[in-house]
């Protein structure tokens, strides 16, 4: 892959409002991650070889290109374990970074940094990964009107932060939980009667703001599913034929020609899931749908390699 989706990135990310996470989740993120590391005896090891009275300075540097994602959670680790230690970040949550660059400074008593430093760089590089193989997939797309968006599919605890990530790369967040869209799933389909009464259903009893996406595995599911007027028709598993046919079907509808695109109608949004990924996700944009939702930026993404280079005072 060549680092072309470096420069997308940066763009990207200086022409939007980038993301916000709560401090208060932050911190019961980072408090829960602690107490799990810190077990019931504490950092024996640091105890045993570092005096209390040493200080250090250690400077968080990334390996390699990407994306940083998580510096606020990495900032609570070090306070929690120590309000005393100086946090120093370098650069931003949604700034990309090159090998050897700095990342932030954290500097005071050396038994806290080290206690302090695990939990922080899984933290930093977990999130860093996910925003950094988003804003590959991104840049795949970045001509297109189609955007990368995440799923429901987020290691367990962590979907919030996942999903900041995913932000911070470029791509676009889909549903947070159960309960803050409807999606009308195959298997809804199957045990409510049809994708018209399950649309209907669900228009029935969601409030006027939750929006109501369906999904389908067919032209003829779609095209019952538009009769039922949906906000959003996610395309399963289809190829980029059917997406195309798919896409020209949702226009027909709405009494669009296939190059009528000043008109204030707007179609049914479209999603495309199923089989995405780096090397098919250009081909699936191209076919001219709205998203294109994989786990893969969440539950797929590498960690970005950043070390933590400590040097005693």
């Amino acid at each position: 892959m060549p680092l072309n989706w470096l420069a997308e990135e940066t763009t990207l990310m200086t022409t939007t409002l980038r993301p916000q996470l709560s401090p208060l989740m932050i911190e019961d993120l980072v408090r829960n991650a602690l107490l799990e590391d810190l077990g019931r005896a504490g950092d024996i090891t640091t105890y045993a070889t570092i005096g209390p009275e040493k200080t250090a300075v250690a400077d968080l540097n990334s390996r390699e290109h990407g994306v940083v994602a998580g510096l606020p959670l990495a900032e609570a680790a070090f306070r929690l374990i120590d309000p005393a230690l100086r946090f120093e970040a370098v650069v931003s949550d949604g700034d990309t970074v090159a090998p050897g660059q700095a990342i932030a400074r954290v500097s005071g008593n050396a038994r806290s940094v080290l206690s302090a430093e695990r939990v922080a760089l899984n933290f930093l590089m977990h999130l860093s990964g996910v925003a950094s193989y988003t804003a590959r997939f991104a840049a795949e797309i970045a001509d297109t009107k189609a955007r990368v968006t995440c799923t429901r599919k987020t290691l367990p605890g962590l979907r919030a932060v996942e999903k900041y990530a995913v932000r911070l790369g470029g791509g676009s967040n889909h549903r947070f939980g159960l309960d803050d869209a409807i999606l009308i799933k195959d298997n809804h389909i199957a045990v409510s009667g049809g994708v018209a009464s399950a649309i209907n259903a669900a228009r029935a009893y969601a409030g006027h703001l939750v929006k109501i996406e369906v999904e389908v595995d067919g032209l003829d599911q779609m095209r019952e599913a538009l009769g039922a007027r949906p906000d959003v028709i996610l395309l399963d598993n289809m190829g980029p034929d059917m997406l195309r046919e798919a896409v020209a079907i949702n226009r027909e509808h709405h009494g669009l020609s296939p190059v009528d695109y000043a008109s204030d109608v707007r179609p049914v949004v479209l999603e495309a899931s199923g089989n995405v990924n780096l090397q098919t996700i250009r081909a699936i944009a191209e076919t001219g749908v709205d998203y294109i939702s994989t786990s893969k930026i969440t539950m797929a993404a590498p960690t970005l390699d950043i070390g933590l280079d400590i040097s005693l005072r």
